[in-house]
């Protein structure tokens, strides 16, 4: 009897230890959003004055030691990709926004600047408009994804041409267009092509995310 109460005593330890934990996870992870939204109001202006748009700021922590990881892309009637000269420009100035906040605590911290890359899932009608003309991959609500060329964007959903399945080595074939309002649209992804830039007319964009690591503050 003695053994079964000795076991259920340490069993609400480890429950208790295990809640505290979580409830402490919680108020850290509660803190870091809050963060990254003051950040986010801070560097904002400055990303605008640059003609870049502020994707999303995150702020992770490693003891005393945070990162923040600012992504910024180009405005959504723009071409190409943001580029590793724009990235190096607003780094000066999102690197002395930082350092002259009223509101930081001193603690130490690495800025890293970067573009979204092509993994980034689409999830704004903003993100469907940068990548007009590309392969992107839908996987709607119901039913099978489809691997189309996106050709419209509009307020409430898209267009694409379809690209139909053929054997290897055969050319590609379109189907009829497909309309999809963004409410029926579970995910969505561009998909990579591969093909001489003499051929392609995905040129102007880049696959790969620009980034740079940009600033510390001890």
């Amino acid at each position: 009897m003695d053994n079964i109460i000795e076991e259920e005593a340490s069993m609400a330890v480890r429950s208790g230890n295990h809640d505290q934990a979580s409830t402490r996870g919680s108020a850290q992870e509660a803190e870091l959003q809050a963060e990254a939204q003051r950040l986010r109001i801070r560097l904002q202006p400055v990303v605008q004055r640059h003609e870049l748009f502020l994707e999303e700021v995150e702020v992770r922590t490693a003891g005393p030691h945070r990162t923040i990881s600012v992504i910024v892309d180009l405005p959504e009637d723009a071409t190409g990709s943001v580029g590793l000269e724009m990235i190096s420009a607003l780094s000066r100035d999102l690197s002395t926004a930082m350092d002259e906040d009223p509101d930081d605590d001193d603690r130490p911290y690495d800025l890293e600047i970067s573009s979204p890359g092509v993994s980034r899932p689409l999830t704004e009608p903003r993100h469907w408009r940068r990548n007009l003309g590309r392969m992107v991959e839908v996987k709607p609500e119901s039913g099978d994804a489809v691997l189309g060329r996106l050709d419209t964007v509009t307020g409430t959903g898209i267009r694409l041409i379809p690209q139909l399945p053929v054997k290897k080595g055969m050319k590609p074939k379109q189907g009829e267009p497909l309309t999809l309002e963004f409410a029926r649209i579970r995910k969505g992804t561009v998909q990579v092509e591969f093909a001489h830039p003499e051929d392609s007319d995905d040129a102007g964009h880049d696959d790969a995310p620009d980034a740079l690591r940009a600033g510390h503050h001890a």
